[in-house]
């Protein structure tokens, strides 16, 4: 069997390695095969070495898309000529929205007969649900991981699978080891991009400054993704007296107090861990115009969103104030019936996202449609 992958960040490079791992498991359990071709990250080159990592051009905003836009043309162009060469089984869209929806429709016009999968639906529910319909046409089947997803795509005939979410499994091992919370300690969790790093770090820095000065006992760590982001941010918190470690955000989420958390994957992953938080963003003032024109749903957090309600204070973009963070987080660490209750909401929120099993399920599906 052959399948072609694209995923274009380093959540998807993890996604679609697990959906790798089990379809390979499952090949070799009935007496076949199985390739990997096309681009995604390091954890999926080391399963398929066939697939080119282009992990590091990771953009984000509109500014980004739009600087990098002959090179991302090129790639598209080299990826569809390629997919007509290898004529895999299964094209297998990971995430990556901006990207993949538009190679979804290239690959259906080109090659009318390829099968094309889409794994880790895209939020089009949140900011064009007039795309549902298109994605109908260009889509044989969307493995989705929330719950009231499937209705929707499914109103317009496109073939859906409530998989469940792959963070329950990849984050269940580090939970059972949980240590006890300390309660001086605020978790600092300023996003895996550059971009992202450079406008949210400086004003969780401030926000802790600002924390310091009316609990001076309080301490402060910050989970970079990469060497190069932790180097950045230590030349940002020079004299801050603010501990910056590569890695180990799932562990800071299982032992701060509190913490400040950037909207992303980290938002559903500290839900899980339990941690008490906030939620901060900011992007470009263009990108943020542009965003408040098409976004459609009520939150940004998707933990609020699951809820249907603030069970996370947001703090987006203007709004992103030091004083008013602050403020917020001093009421929590003030108030443990305040972040109990907040643990109990997120309780709720990843009881309804399934019980595990996710990327094995997600396997299992790819190969029932192709058959």
């Amino acid at each position: 069997m052959n399948f072609y992958l694209i995923a274009g960040e380093a959540s998807g490079d993890a996604r679609a390695a697990e959906v790798m791992q089990h379809l390979t498991a499952l090949a070799r359990a009935r007496g076949e095969d199985v390739h990997f071709y096309g681009a995604g990250g390091p954890k999926m080159q080391a399963l398929g070495p066939a697939i080119q990592d282009w992990s590091g051009e990771a953009v984000l905003g509109l500014w980004d898309v739009l600087k990098k836009y002959p090179y991302f043309r090129r790639k598209f162009a080299a990826m569809l000529r390629e997919i007509g060469e290898r004529k895999p089984d299964a094209v297998i869209l990971v995430d990556y929205p901006g990207f993949n929806l538009r190679m979804a429709k290239a690959v259906k016009r080109s090659y009318p007969g390829q099968r094309v999968i889409y794994y880790v639906s895209p939020q089009v529910w949140a900011w064009n649900r007039r795309r549902i319909p298109q994605m109908a046409r260009t889509l044989d089947l969307m493995l989705c991981i929330f719950p009231f997803e499937k209705a929707l795509y499914e109103q317009s005939g496109l073939k859906t699978e409530f998989v469940g979410h792959p963070l329950l499994d990849a984050l269940a091992p580090e939970k059972e080891r949980a240590a006890k919370r300390e309660e001086t300690l605020v978790g600092l969790f300023p996003g895996s991009r550059n971009k992202e790093v450079s406008r949210i770090f400086p004003l969780m820095l401030q926000t802790a400054a600002v924390l310091r000065k009316a609990r001076p006992e309080l301490r402060f760590e910050a989970a970079a993704a990469t060497e190069s982001l932790a180097t950045t941010m230590r030349g940002m918190a020079a004299g801050a007296d603010i501990d910056i470690h590569v890695g180990g955000a799932h562990g800071l989420m299982n032992r701060a107090a509190v913490g400040m958390v950037t909207s992303g994957t980290a938002t559903l992953e500290a839900t899980f861990f339990g941690l008490p938080f906030l939620l901060v963003y900011s992007v470009a003032p263009f990108t943020w115009v542009i965003g408040k024109r098409l976004v459609r749903v009520p939150f940004l957090g998707i933990s609020n969103i699951l809820a249907g309600r603030e069970i996370i204070r947001e703090f987006l973009q203007d709004a992103a104030e030091p004083l008013a963070m602050a403020d917020e987080l001093l009421s929590m660490l003030n108030n443990p019936e305040k972040r109990a209750a907040q643990q109990a909401e997120f309780r709720q929120v990843v009881a309804g996202l399934g019980n595990g099993g996710a990327s094995l399920r997600a396997a299992q599906a790819i190969l029932a449609e192709i058959g």
